[in-house]
């Protein structure tokens, strides 16, 4: 009872497939691979994801210095 054969997975692919449609499918699969990074950063504690660095405001201009 604890084995699954191929058509086991054949009719679990077919309920896949007609619950999401196929255009649905890889929007959903790229959601779980996220999750399952998100998760695993933080189960380790380390964010291996860039974030860009807050922007500054520009530095104040000093006014021209008069030539002599």
């Amino acid at each position: 009872m604890g084995e699954f054969s191929i058509f086991h997975w054949l009719i679990v692919l077919a309920v896949v497939l007609i619950f999401f449609g196929g255009r649905r499918i890889p929007e959903v699969m790229k959601g779980l691979g996220e999750g399952i990074r998100s998760f695993k950063e933080g189960m380790s504690g380390t964010s291996h994801t860039t974030t860009p660095p807050a922007e500054t405001p520009p530095a104040a201009e000093k006014p021209a210095e008069e030539k002599k």
